[in-house]
C-alpha cells in the first residue's frame, strides 16, 4: 500500500499520487487504471475519496473514463486525422480540397438566414446586424471516427451579385469556390487556428474526452479586389486532428521610388 501523506484534501493527494504514476510510465498510455477497489487497497482510502480522484484526473485531461470498461490513461500520440489545408484545380479547373472526399455527412445540412456578430462582422468587413446566409454540417471521418463541425456564412450582398449562392448556400465549399469564379471572382484564401475549449453543447456533439481542446479554423475566401466574399469555420477536436500546411515563398513587393 502506497502511504498517502501529503497536505490537501484526501481526494487530491490520491490524485497527485496516480497522477505521479502516470507521468513516471507506470501506467503506461492507453492503459487501464486499477479498478477502483485496487486503488482503495494501495492507496487506504474509501470508494468516494477514488471516484473523486479519478474525477478530477479526468479533468485534467489524464485520464478517460469509458462506462462499462474502467478508467483509461489518455494516449498522448499522434492524431488520428491530418487535415490538408491546401486548396488546388483539377483538370477541368474546378477545386479540389484533399480531404474532400474523407468528409461524410453525418446529418442533413442546417439552412438558415442569420446576421453578423461583432466577430463574424469584422472577418467579413461588415458591420453588424448584416444579414447572412448560414449553412451548419455536422461530418464524420468513417475511418478514424473523427466529427467535425463546418459552418459557412455568405453575406446577402455576395448572394445578391452571385444569385445561385442565395438559391443554394449550402454547396460544398469547392462547389462554391466554382460558382464565385464563373461569376469572375479570382479567389485568394487567409485562414487561421485557434485552439479554446468548447462549450457543452460543441463538445458533446463532437463527442470529445473531458478538458479537450478545439481547433477552430476560420477561412476567408476573397474576391479579385480582395473583398470578403465566403467565411467558413472548421471545429475539430484537438486530440483528434492535425492541420497540415504547404507554405511556398512569395516575391518581395515591389516599392516605388520616392520623387
Amino acid at each position: 500500500m502506497s502511504e498517502i501523506q501529503r497536505p490537501g484534501a484526501l481526494y487530491q493527494q490520491v490524485a497527485a499520487a496516480i497522477r505521479e504514476a502516470i507521468l513516471s510510465g507506470e501506467f503506461a498510455p492507453d492503459a487501464m487504471l486499477p479498478s477502483e477497489a485496487q486503488l482503495m487497497a494501495r492507496y487506504g482510502v474509501s470508494r468516494p475519496t477514488v471516484r473523486n480522484a479519478i474525477a478530477a484526473l479526468r479533468a485534467e485531461g489524464l485520464i478517460d473514463v469509458r462506462h462499462g470498461k474502467g478508467s483509461f490513461v489518455r494516449a498522448d500520440g499522434q492524431p488520428a486525422l491530418t487535415l490538408e489545408r491546401r486548396i488546388t484545380h483539377n483538370s477541368e479547373g474546378k477545386f479540389v480540397m484533399p480531404n474532400g472526399d474523407t468528409w461524410q455527412e453525418a446529418e442533413e445540412p442546417y439552412t438558415y438566414r442569420s446576421h453578423t456578430t461583432k466577430d463574424t462582422g469584422r472577418l467579413l468587413q461588415l458591420g453588424e446586424e448584416e444579414a447572412l446566409f448560414g449553412c451548419d454540417r455536422l461530418l464524420t471521418d468513417p475511418s478514424t471516427g473523427t466529427r467535425a463541425m463546418h459552418r459557412t456564412l455568405i453575406p446577402f450582398e455576395v448572394a445578391e451579385a452571385v444569385p445561385l449562392l442565395g438559391q443554394e448556400p449550402c454547396k460544398p465549399p469547392a462547389a462554391i469556390y466554382w460558382v464565385l469564379t464563373q461569376a469572375g471572382h479570382k479567389l485568394t484564401w487567409t485562414e487561421t487556428v485557434r485552439a479554446h475549449m468548447p462549450p457543452p453543447d460543441e463538445r458533446t456533439t463532437l463527442r470529445l474526452p473531458d478538458a479537450t481542446p478545439i481547433l477552430h479554423v476560420t477561412r476567408i475566401a476573397h474576391g479579385t479586389d480582395d473583398r470578403p466574399l465566403l467565411l467558413e469555420e472548421l471545429r475539430v477536436g484537438a486530440d483528434r486532428a492535425e492541420l497540415a500546411y504547404r507554405i511556398t515563398a512569395e516575391k518581395p513587393t515591389a516599392h516605388r521610388k520616392k520623387d
